[in-house]
């Protein structure tokens, strides 16, 4: 799903996290200075007063920021909000964000969401996803379509749990390019405090990531990529701290 959707962001995620979160790759745009790139990433959630209402902030600096209310109960989620988000020429397009999701089935064994996104100033509808989910107990699949134009299909299964061993995949292609790609990866905590994710990608992309945490809030990641296929094969390192309050 888009990375500006609210509600129905849910879907898939266990396996995007898996195969992409903390690996060695920054926003589209970002600071570059002597071939350090580097972004700041900021969010937060407040609960209001009324049962299952909160609002959501969320910035990445200086890529984009925005701002929500999301309602939820056990079976029907539905946010709204606005932003802005930094486009090539280095200024700033307003945009509004509607997304929802249903649960269908006992403890929602399936949900099915959709998210619109459109520029504030053109008024034109600019991102239409939508998606579908299984959720059991130890594994999770997705299908979705993001932009009416990639088809995304993901698995995740947790292997054990007390290990935090998992596997997941994401086959997915683009039909205005009529490109297919798959990747695979897998994770796993060598101590409670450590731990190690993989992925390979058929694009010829493999990655590492080693999280060690601190005090149960505070995580350093650091990362490896390398593209095999590319015309650029120098690998990418990468270095991120995390808080959480």
């Amino acid at each position: 799903m888009s990375n500006t959707s609210g509600s129905s962001f849910n879907i898939g995620k266990e396996a995007r996290d898996l195969l992409y979160k903390d690996f060695a790759y920054q926003p589209p745009v970002r600071f570059d200075y002597r071939s350090l790139n580097w972004s700041s990433d900021v969010s937060g959630k407040v609960k209001l007063i009324a049962p299952g209402l909160s609002t959501l902030f969320s910035f990445t600096i200086p890529d984009y920021g925005r701002v929500e209310l999301q309602y939820e109960n056990p079976f029907v989620g539905i946010a709204g909000g606005i932003g802005l988000i930094r486009n090539s020429s280095n200024t700033y397009d307003p945009v509004a964000n509607l997304s929802g999701v249903v649960g269908i089935g006992g403890s929602s064994l399936f949900t099915i969401g959709a998210d619109l996104a459109a520029d504030i100033a053109t008024g034109a509808f600019d991102k239409f996803n939508a998606g579908l989910g299984f959720n059991g107990a130890f594994s999770t699949a997705s299908l979705s379509l993001d932009k009416l134009d990639t088809l995304k299909a993901s698995w995740y299964h947790m292997v054990n749990p007390l290990t935090n061993t998992a596997l997941g995949a994401e086959l997915k292609h683009s039909f205005s390019t009529n490109d297919t790609a798959l990747a695979v990866g897998a994770r796993h905590a060598f101590l409670p405090s450590t731990l190690a994710k993989a992925r390979v990608s058929t694009h010829g992309s493999v990655g590492v990531v080693i999280q060690q945490g601190f005090w149960q809030k505070i995580f350093m990641s650091i990362s490896g990529e390398v593209d095999f296929v590319g015309m650029n094969k120098s690998p990418t390192i990468g270095l991120s701290l995390a808080v959480r309050l």
